[in-house]
């Protein structure tokens, strides 16, 4: 056999570092004759002070986060209907305002849900007509009131679960799933109303809308108890926590144990209840049930998200966002009112703002992919 060849180890030098004027040299050591080792001692007073840290001011973005652009359109569009209507402020106003916002604030909650998980409900218009409807015609025919408005919000959550269930086990895209329903819905409330409006409600079921505590409208009272739960479970449950990471990468939620069919159901049943929520109190403020009702409502509640700040992509976006996005549409459309200005203008104006919105969206999405 051929005799096993060993490198033997080479004498090496090291040191410690860059060569610097006025440096004093260190006495050489051996370790055991098989290395000398010299090291270059440098004076304190030659080492480059640390660079000091910048410091960063902080910005409305970084205290409000993504609402911060729809809180200063919010702040402008107050401001400027104030200088340009008196009557802006009034207290008959501002109660009607919370009414209009409270209904189109409640469907966007609903609607923010399922698109954080990256999906879409073009049904909560027609599930808010449906509710309503069906909730008068029980009043109608002498069914109490509370059992009256739990069964109009059950029929939305059936067709929301049934939503749920075209999306996750069908396979159905989230778009075509409710495009479908929207449909469907429609013509239901259109054949059990026969195209007819319901009246001779009672008189205590319209208080529930046109009621107030304390001089605070119950609609915006129960929109506000609405956001507020929507807020606490997105952003302080794991479940808010399951819905942001299916809407950021559903495979890799799945992966980590999220159960992404599940949650994906529940969001879109939740948003059926709050549309037919919204159907039982626009019923109660008209007193009639009316079969046209909730029709493009879905459009504002899509617009309201995007306005506040949501992404379409998914896994972007919050419930005071989404409050923000309504309540700025509902002051558009009250300003708008006060000075007399053509409604087509407004529709322009709303459109223009969803493009700037969803711009900004973009832009900074792309500067974080580059950063």
């Amino acid at each position: 056999m051929p005799k096993l060849m060993w490198r033997e180890p080479i004498e090496t030098t090291v040191i410690s570092s860059a060569h610097r004027e006025n440096a004093t040299e260190a006495p050489a050591t051996t370790g055991g004759g098989s290395a000398n080792e010299e090291d270059v001692a440098v004076s304190p007073a030659t080492v480059p002070p640390s660079p000091r840290p910048r410091v960063r001011v902080k910005t409305l973005g970084d205290i409000a986060g993504r609402e911060s652009g729809a809180l200063i359109v919010l702040i402008v569009a107050v401001g400027a209907l104030t200088l340009a209507s008196p009557e802006f402020l009034t207290g008959n106003n501002l109660a009607n305002l919370a009414r209009q916002v409270a209904i189109f604030g409640i469907l966007a909650i609903g609607q923010l849900m399922v698109i954080l998980t990256g999906g879409i409900d073009l049904a909560v218009g027609s599930i808010l007509g449906l509710a309503g409807a069906v909730t008068a015609q029980l009043l109608v025919a002498g069914v109490p009131i509370v059992p009256s408005i739990l069964l109009g919000a059950v029929v939305g959550g059936v067709l929301g679960l049934a939503n749920g269930l075209l999306v996750t086990k069908v396979k159905l895209p989230p778009f075509i799933a409710t495009l479908g329903m929207l449909g469907i819905a429609r013509g239901i409330v259109l054949v059990i109303t026969h195209a007819n409006t319901i009246q001779g409600l009672p008189e205590s079921f319209q208080t529930v809308a046109n009621g107030t505590i304390l001089g605070i409208p119950n609609l915006l009272i129960v929109f506000v108890i609405i956001t507020a739960i929507a807020w606490f479970v997105l952003g302080r449950t794991v479940f808010g926590r399951y819905v942001y990471s299916v809407g950021s990468n559903p495979e890799a939620a799945r992966l980590a144990g999220v159960p992404v069919a599940l949650v994906t159901t529940t969001v879109y049943v939740i948003s059926g209840v709050l549309a037919a929520v919204g159907g039982v109190l626009l019923t109660s403020r008209l007193g009639a049930g009316v079969p046209t009702a909730g029709t493009g409502f879905e459009l504002q509640a899509i617009a309201a998200c995007v306005i506040g700040g949501a992404s379409l992509s998914g896994a972007r976006g919050s419930a005071i966002g989404a409050a923000c996005g309504a309540l700025i549409i509902g002051v558009l459309n009250n300003g708008g009112n006060l000075l007399a200005i053509n409604s087509f203008y407004l529709q322009i104006a709303i459109g223009a703002l969803i493009l700037v919105a969803v711009g900004f969206d973009q832009m900074n999405t792309r500067h974080a992919a580059r950063g």
